[in-house]
């Protein structure tokens, strides 16, 4: 993962969040015009902790209007990072992995074009078979995430993924409190990650650190459920790779409500009486709990810096 600046937090809190969350601005319960979204991502990279920051987001549906409006936005320089883009996939998986590829030549040898990279790539997978088959045709320059529903067993989809390079996908909330899975379900799913292994990412109602109740969308009188928090998903995922845990005690991790539960400092992460050094964290962020997806960078920050923790 890429170096903080010197001012950044705690060595634990640096190796639980770089890089943590891919922008999905143009989503609900955003759902932002492209602009807008694009300005955000924009002004994101220059933000003080813009080191959490991963992916923009976006379907390849929208390629098009994404080059036209980020125009004026994209890095020029050779010494300049591009903007690393994942994008969501529709129903013609092959048509798409042609936008794909035609997107990334003109960034790559058109300057005038601007810096952007798709290097990731979002799929629902209807059944394990779909990813067997979804992965003879995905190329490797492509880091490929199936969406996994959590209704389901999560371990025929798992193992379809596992050797392939292909990695899994959970969907943790949405703008309506049945799209929200119970601790159970993304226990199962985390748990059966942990021990294929295989790399993951989480996407939605992952706006706030700790399990709490919330409103669910933006609006005044917006319905309001209990929501993961993305400590608990992040560090339950982190101890259950490196402590082998069960499925109890994913859950227990992922129920939990009180934020002085995590604690932070130079040489650990821990929650309650387990712990994992920030050396270990780093490296299972990278090769296995990847990310999330959030329609918002501020809110994930402000209420970080509200505990105290940046």
């Amino acid at each position: 993962m890429s170096a903080p600046m010197p001012d950044t937090p705690t060595t634990s809190i640096i190796a639980l969040l770089a890089e943590i969350v891919d922008y999905a601005g143009l989503f609900p319960p955003a759902g932002q015009e492209m602009s807008s979204a694009i300005r955000n991502f924009a002004r994101c990279q220059d933000h003080p902790h813009a080191w959490m920051l991963a992916r923009f987001v976006l379907p390849v549906a929208r390629l098009e209007e994404f080059e036209s409006d980020a125009s004026q936005w994209l890095p020029r320089s050779e010494e300049d990072e591009p903007w690393h883009i994942s994008a969501l996939s529709g129903a013609d998986l092959e048509a798409d992995i042609d936008s794909i590829f035609a997107f990334n030549r003109k960034h790559a040898e058109n300057p005038d074009a601007g810096l952007a990279v798709i290097d990731a790539l979002e799929i629902r997978a209807p059944s394990p078979d779909f990813i067997d088959e979804a992965m003879t045709i995905i190329p490797e320059q492509l880091d490929p995430f199936f969406e996994i529903p959590w209704s389901q067993d999560p371990r025929g989809y798992i193992a379809a993924a596992v050797g392939t390079g292909a990695a899994a996908k959970i969907r943790t909330g949405g703008i309506t409190p049945d799209l929200i899975p119970p601790s159970e379900a993304v226990a199962r799913f985390i748990h059966a990650c942990a021990a294929a292994p295989i790399r993951f990412k989480a996407t939605a109602g992952l706006h706030h650190p700790v399990r709490a109740e919330h409103s669910l969308t933006y609006e005044a009188d917006a319905p309001r459920a209990v929501m993961h928090g993305f400590l608990n998903v992040f560090i339950a995922s982190l101890l259950a790779r490196a402590r082998k845990l069960d499925e109890a005690a994913i859950t227990r991790i992922l129920d939990e409500t009180d934020p002085g539960a995590f604690v932070f400092d130079e040489h650990a992460i821990a929650w309650r009486d387990m712990d994992i050094a920030p050396d270990d964290a780093d490296r299972l962020r990278e090769t296995f709990a990847t990310s999330f997806g959030s329609c918002s960078f501020d809110e994930p920050v402000e209420d970080l810096a509200a505990l105290n923790l940046l």
